[in-house]
């Protein structure tokens, strides 16, 4: 049995698939900008939004540093130092590209 605590809350998606968390889920969750969330799908489709545990680790990205750490100690031959042209090309690329991470997404962005 569901025992709902409040009105339940929606949210529109944008063109890039974003969504603003509505207040009292984001109250009822405790989330703070930039704090992470967590989605679990239930074996019935209900998706389940949660707060991201800070220590929690994603598991993907573990697999594959696991991966690279262990094709690194077996094949360090592999590895090669970057070429200062390729180094400078890739800076040159990004020079102009302002990011601030803190500044909310504009209108524009969402």
């Amino acid at each position: 049995m569901t025992v709902i605590l409040a009105p339940c809350s929606e949210s529109t998606l944008t063109d890039r698939y974003q969504t603003t968390i509505p207040d009292p889920i984001r109250k009822a969750l405790g989330l703070n900008k930039r704090d992470k969330i967590f989605y679990t799908i239930e074996p019935d489709g209900r998706v389940v939004i949660s707060r991201a545990d800070q220590t929690e680790n994603d598991p993907i990205i573990g697999q594959f540093l696991d991966f690279l750490a262990h094709d690194i100690e077996k094949n360090p031959q592999h590895l090669q130092a970057l070429n200062s042209d390729l180094v400078n090309h890739v800076q040159s690329l990004v020079a102009d590209i302002d990011l601030n991470l803190d500044i909310p997404l504009s209108d524009e962005d969402e």
